[in-house]
């Protein structure tokens, strides 16, 4: 990507690439809107989801916590703190730490997931931790294909009463969470894997266009 590229651009290049997700093109641009206005506010994005739709949980904040597709220099604030200090081997560590969107993967941790899971249900395992570490403007990315997990609508339940956004992604039918969320991206596919395979090409849109809002100059 260059660095000229503007989110709208991106936009129409998913588009024109995955010519089906066209159908949920305000959504999408909806649920970018949600999350930019919760990065300018310097909040925290926070993910979750369920086997497959975990690992794309923790993709996405593997998108957002460092460099994806652009360059992102530290901001002068944080350099001027950093300018002399260096790595073990000498080198200066502005020259390598990269701009970063502040973002939790929610399954990410085991020891407390289990815990929470142990102790109060499984069902409150994302719900616990969005009580944890969310803030009323921060968002919740809530990824579940049929839309009905119940973790994931009992976290965006939470979220809402909290003061916190929630994008969902979730198949055609949008199910318990389309109901919840601020913003349902309901992708048009039935079948879980034809889901997941439509979710990655959005959710690194999103996340492009996140970086390209946060870190082009000008």
């Amino acid at each position: 990507m260059t660095e000229s590229q503007t989110p709208q651009m991106i936009l129409r290049d998913l588009l024109f690439r995955y010519p089906t997700l066209s159908r949920v093109d305000e959504p999408i641009w909806s649920g970018y809107e949600v999350l930019r206005n919760t990065v300018r506010d310097k909040g925290t994005i926070l993910s979750c989801g369920n086997g497959g739709s975990s690992a794309d949980a923790e993709h996405i904040v593997g998108e957002l916590a460092k460099g994806f597709r652009l360059r992102r220099p530290l901001d002068e604030g944080t350099a001027s703190k950093l300018h002399d200090l260096t790595s073990s081997t000498g080198e200066r560590v502005t020259d390598y730490l990269q701009g970063a969107i502040r973002a939790i993967p929610l399954a990410s941790s085991g020891p407390l997931a289990s815990a929470i899971g142990n102790d109060l249900g499984f069902e409150y395992v994302f719900a616990q931790q969005v009580l944890a570490y969310g803030n009323p403007g921060d968002s919740l990315i809530g990824i579940t294909t049929s839309g009905n997990s119940p973790n994931i609508a009992l976290a965006a339940s939470l979220a809402i009463r909290l003061g916190l956004h929630v994008v969902g992604l979730t198949g055609r039918s949008g199910g318990r969470l389309s109901d919840i969320a601020s913003v349902c991206i309901r992708v048009p596919e039935d079948e879980t894997f034809a889901i997941q395979e439509l979710h990655l090409p959005v959710y690194h849109a999103l996340c492009s266009m996140l970086e390209a809002d946060m870190f082009t100059a000008g």
